[in-house]
């Protein structure tokens, strides 16, 4: 068995009987039942997920990671960035010197972002702290062909497959998507295009801020690659392998690990919820796994977070990417849980409950 099957067999729902179990305990804390609102979800879900009733003592809060994962993309040469390709490879060393926006709201939030070089088109070489998992260097041009072999996307997939396996070796309790990979939108549009049957325009926005004439290209290039390359929506992988990317696999493959190893996954913008959309598409039990950070401007966004079933926590007007909606769901989602932990409760307080 490979080790994707592998993993979408161990993907199981989770029991609503868990869920029902932790909002008793909710109830039960010193204020009206509900009135916390949705941080008494983030904290009903996260608890379900992580339930272990061989460890019922288990610590609720420890390491919170933002895996961002960086890839190049051939559909560049179309021109469908304001950007050039070597941003991506310049943004990553940015990570790891911690000044990105990733870096500073993951700060704040305490949580640590490590950086996967999955598909970038440059040598590295040895540098402290990135995480060489590459793939391929870069994609090829969707427009003109598939944009990985179903073998690399499938490499690409298990990457972050085991990356969640290993996450949860050494005691994380949380993750959270980002990614870097000048172009990325595009692959994303298309991704959601293929699955969801919406045009190209209903789903394809300006990404880095490109004009309409820029726009209108954009949706052009799309269009051909979709017709080019004829997309199963019926097998995900397919539609991973001709039209997505990189990064985009990999965080598919981090959703997929951390829903078969019970850690809950924040999951950020519209690139990170292509990843997202493949892997519901592959067992849509993930959903119970996933916490979608916010709701992009992109307006293919929201089509995605419909398609899955997923409600945003946030709405900031974001659009960078790199895990920075993460990493601010991530503080929401801990505070509710810390509710459930160290708020007490009607008994401990000596405040009548009725």
């Amino acid at each position: 068995m490979s080790l994707i099957d592998d993993t979408l067999e161990q993907i199981q729902a989770v029991d609503p009987a868990l869920l029902a179990e932790a909002q008793v305990v909710l109830d039960n804390k010193t204020k009206p039942p509900g009135s916390l609102g949705r941080l008494e979800e983030f904290a009903r879900r996260y608890v379900a997920i992580i339930a272990d009733s061989e460890n019922p003592d288990l610590e609720l809060l420890g390491t919170k990671v933002v895996y961002t994962f960086a890839a190049d993309h051939g559909v560049v040469e179309e021109g469908i960035s304001l950007y050039p390709k070597e941003v991506t490879q310049q943004m990553v060393l940015n990570f790891l010197n911690g000044g990105a926006g990733v870096n500073v709201l993951a700060r704040h939030v305490g949580a640590e972002v490590r950086v996967v070089d999955i598909g970038v088109d440059y040598y590295f070489g040895m540098v402290p702290g990135l995480v060489v998992r590459k793939v391929a260097r870069g994609t090829a041009n969707l427009a003109q062909g598939p944009a990985m072999t179903r073998e690399q996307a499938v490499a690409a997939l298990e990457v972050g497959i085991e990356l969640a396996a290993q996450a949860k070796k050494t005691g994380v309790t949380m993750l959270g998507t980002g990614e870097m990979g000048i172009g990325n939108t595009t692959p994303s549009s298309a991704i959601i295009a293929a699955i969801s049957g919406k045009t190209v325009r209903e789903v394809t926005h300006r990404g880095t801020g490109i004009n309409d004439a820029a726009l209108e290209n954009k949706i052009r290039v799309i269009e051909q690659g979709l017709a080019v390359n004829k997309p199963d929506p019926k097998d995900p992988i397919d539609v991973l392998a001709k039209v997505g990317g990189l990064e985009i696999a990999g965080i598919a493959g981090l959703i997929l690990g951390a829903a078969a190893n019970r850690i809950p996954v924040v999951v950020d913008g519209f690139i990170s919820t292509a990843g997202a959309l493949i892997a519901s598409e592959l067992n849509p039990h993930v959903k119970d796994y996933m916490f979608a950070a916010h709701e992009s401007v992109e307006i293919g966004h929201s089509f995605m977070l419909q398609h899955i079933g997923l409600k945003p926590i946030l709405d900031l007007q974001l659009r960078l990417g790199e895990g920075t909606g993460a990493a601010l769901a991530m503080g929401l989602i801990e505070a509710g849980v810390k509710i459930y932990k160290e708020m007490a409760t009607f008994a401990e307080a000596g405040v009548a409950s009725e």
